[in-house]
């Protein structure tokens, strides 16, 4: 929200110089002293901590309101997100002399300053541990080597407010190469969204009809891989997405999935209508028998079989799909922890079985068998009939309980490479199961997790790899990570990449790395 308190809280620009002793890069509370949650106020420079470790920063509002009821706005020593204890709201707009935007910098060259020391200090251990017939100048040009391979070519993404739900999408669809690559070559479409303006004048801002996703989603990607900055802040796309989606605004935490789900089918329609896409045999057609990058990446096709238990008819119709919704085995649900060993542990192939297993429909799902002209028990299979270049998979870990929806914590083993969908896919010609090995396995490309226990609430980051280095993304935090962390980690979507991909040749003419 625009805060109207910004302009008389704001006063620094400029961090002070008190960091906490374990870690300099990080500041410390000046009550508690953890580095944990640091938040600085704007009026006076105080460094406290935030309301989910010991509270002390609004303890400083609440003690300074008496005497300075200023302190009322402070920022995120990490995310850089700003926040108001008066409106109990964070705050996307700035001081007419941008103090917001200088302090970001500030925060940002503090970082910068903090990471070349580590590297200074690893630079001069590195020469020390040097050998009799190495040369200062070969350990130098190894450790800037070094230094830069470990760096991720990809900044990171500010919280807005509760927008990590946002931030953990987009890290995950830029680093889908064949995906991203094609949005970030595509020519700026503002005449598009100026033609848009104009012909839709007269309707309301709140239909949404005349703003394109696609183009502020192009600029946040390209922006992300330019490596200027540690951190960009994706305002322009939140704003967008805002309007054209009423239930994403506001600052409440949002599931993740929801969100993907619905960018890429907005994605699809708007290059539908503003691209020349040739009619193509994709499984995820659109209208006028076409698809776009969206359907060519992640579309595939279901085969749904109903059979009556009655008098043996038999059903099928094709559904197609951008990802697939996994539940997770009953006799797993109760597991929080990772089993120890020789204890039974929930794989992906048990929640890609449980999915397409025969499974006998409800009382209150009968089956209307159009042989028997009346509802009938019966049961239900799936097969993938189709398989996407990139395979989305959604880990059903929410579900309703009597009152309230609760999170499943079980954990479950998934495979980091090698992953085989063969007996998952239904050979068109023999209706059988597929025996193409090389074109249905599968690597993992990126995993969106998210922690804490409330579906309302907690925190999403995501794991995604790149040029064979695995990172990981925290809002405006971007780290290097090994593939034994992102194995331990309780996956809430992940994103498969076909070893053999096969995409059109419009695609394949027009698309471009990363």
């Amino acid at each position: 929200m625009e805060c109207p308190h910004l302009e008389e809280s704001a006063r620094i620009t400029t961090a002070p110089s008190v960091k906490c002793e374990n870690n300099p890069s990080e500041f410390s509370c000046s009550v508690c002293h953890t580095g944990k949650s640091p938040w600085i106020c704007l009026a006076c420079g105080e460094v406290n901590c935030g309301r989910y470790v010991n509270a002390h920063a609004k303890q400083h509002f609440e003690d300074s309101s008496l005497t300075f009821p200023n302190h009322a706005v402070c920022m995120d020593c990490h995310n850089h997100m700003a926040f108001c204890y008066v409106c109990d709201e964070f705050v996307i707009n700035d001081t007419e002399s941008g103090h917001l935007e200088k302090l970001r910098k500030h925060l940002e060259s503090l970082s910068r300053l903090a990471s070349q020391s580590q590297s200074a200090q690893n630079f001069r251990k590195e020469i020390r541990r040097r050998d009799s017939t190495g040369s200062i100048e070969n350990v130098r040009k190894k450790a800037k080597k070094d230094d830069k391979s470990s760096r991720p070519r990809s900044s990171g993404l500010r919280n807005l407010g509760n927008t990590c739900f946002m931030n953990a999408v987009l890290q995950s669809l830029s680093n889908i190469q064949q995906f991203c690559g094609y949005i970030k070559q595509l020519p700026s479409l503002e005449d598009q969204v100026c033609k848009r303006k104009y012909n839709h004048a007269k309707k309301t801002r709140e239909t949404g009809e005349n703003i394109l996703l696609i183009e502020e989603l192009r600029k946040t990607l390209c922006a992300l891989w330019q490596g200027t900055k540690a951190a960009i802040s994706p305002e322009s796309l939140f704003t967008v997405i805002w309007k054209v989606v009423p239930r994403f605004r506001g600052y409440q935490q949002q599931d993740a999935h929801e969100f993907m789900r619905y960018l890429l089918d907005r994605l699809h329609t708007e290059l539908l209508q503003l691209l020349p896409y040739p009619n193509n045999n994709s499984p995820y057609i659109g209208p006028k028998g076409k698809s776009t990058i969206v359907t060519a990446i992640f579309g595939g096709l279901l085969q749904n079989e109903v059979n009556c238990l009655i008098c043996g008819m038999e059903s099928k119709k094709h559904d197609p799909f951008l990802d697939l919704s996994l539940d997770i085995p009953s006799q797993f649900c109760s597991k929080t922890t990772k089993p120890k060993e020789g204890e039974p542990t929930c794989t992906l192939s048990d929640c890609l079985s449980s999915f397409t297993d025969v499974e006998e429909l409800e009382e209150s799902e009968l089956y209307m068998c159009s042989n028997c002209k009346m509802k009938q028990r019966s049961t239900k299979k799936f097969w993938i009939r189709r398989l996407p270049n990139v395979l989305c998979l959604h880990l059903k870990r929410f579900r309703w309980s009597t009152y309230c929806r609760v999170k499943l914590e079980t954990y479950v083993d998934f495979p980091l490479r090698g992953l085989d969908m063969n007996k998952y896919v239904l050979n068109t010609l023999h209706e059988t199961r597929g025996s193409c090995a090389g074109s249905n396995m599968y690597d993992l490309a990126a995993v969106i997790v998210h922690h804490g226990s409330g579906a309302g609430s907690g925190h999403y980051t995501a794991y995604a790899t790149h040029d064979g280095q695995w990172y990981h993304f925290n809002d405006s935090t971007v780290t290097s990570c090994d593939e034994e962390t992102v194995a331990r980690c309780k996956a809430y979507i992940l994103f498969y990449v076909r070893r053999e991909i096969k995409l059109p040749d419009y695609l394949l003419n027009g698309s471009a790395n990363n």
